[in-house]
């Protein structure tokens, strides 16, 4: 896939899933800058990068925060130019007792796995518009389609993701901007290791039990897929939903 030119913002770009769609997408010829609110990790992932000559950038952003994703845009713009890919991987998990969650928790919660789509959304569109062209990529998850036990409310928010895409496609496709989803199954980053440490140990067997291809996905595999959307090669691509688990929703429960 070639991204040369392009300038692609990406949330939640210090580790795991999103750190390798920012490598990814800077050996694509991208001009990439990523966020996140790791700033020790996300500067230090930005010089190892760049000491391999890739174009990239750095910023503090909180994505559950407006203000915060405003200014680190206004940075990104600054830095490379007008923003005309944009990928929303920041996210947490959520594993809570529905009646023992407080309304802040579940603010701040769907602020951060679901409004932050808005919120960048709402930056980067208008010089979008203006260029009529961009590309728009939401990290969703197989949780949206099928969940697991006490994963309360993580589901509802990625559900959320893949509405928020469907509408976002149909507005905005008249100005040549394509929005779609990408939706991971169990990918090897540290959010699913410290799952595993913080349930039984056989889950990690249990989970793997299941699997088609019988192997968890490798970031690197998540991060092809969202280069591709981001290129022209999928310029007719829109509102699309793209599940990579590995054949995980195929099979029956």
């Amino acid at each position: 896939m070639n991204l040369a030119g392009m300038h692609v913002f990406v949330t939640g770009g210090s580790q795991g899933i999103g750190a390798a769609i920012v490598k990814d997408a800077a050996q694509s010829g991208a001009k990439v800058t990523f966020g996140d609110i790791q700033d020790a990790q996300g500067e230090s992932y930005a010089a190892i990068l760049r000491s391999e000559g890739l174009e990239v950038y750095y910023v503090h952003c909180d994505v559950g925060i407006l203000e915060s994703v405003e200014k680190a845009h206004e940075m990104a713009v600054s830095h490379f130019g007008i923003v005309q890919g944009l990928v929303n991987n920041a996210g947490v998990n959520s594993s809570v007792d529905p009646v023992k969650m407080t309304s802040e928790e579940w603010d701040r919660f769907f602020a951060i796995d679901l409004k932050s789509v808005w919120h960048t959304a709402r930056c980067v569109l208008p010089a979008m518009r203006v260029e009529k062209k961009g590309s728009i990529v939401n990290i969703a998850s197989i949780h949206a389609r099928m969940t697991f036990p006490k994963f309360f409310p993580y589901a509802g928010a990625k559900s959320g993701v893949i509405g928020l895409t469907r509408n976002l496609a149909l507005d905005e496709g008249e100005f040549n901007i394509r929005t779609n989803a990408v939706s991971p199954g169990y990918t090897l980053t540290p959010i699913l290791e410290n799952w595993f440490k913080s349930i039984d140990q056989k889950q990690r067997q249990l989970s793997m039990d299941p699997q088609p291809l019988k192997r968890f996905a490798h970031p690197s595999e998540i991060a092809k897929v969202v280069t591709f959307l981001l290129s022209d090669d999928a310029s007719f691509v829109n509102g699309a939903d793209w599940i990579v688990d590995g054949g995980l929703h195929a099979r029956y429960a």
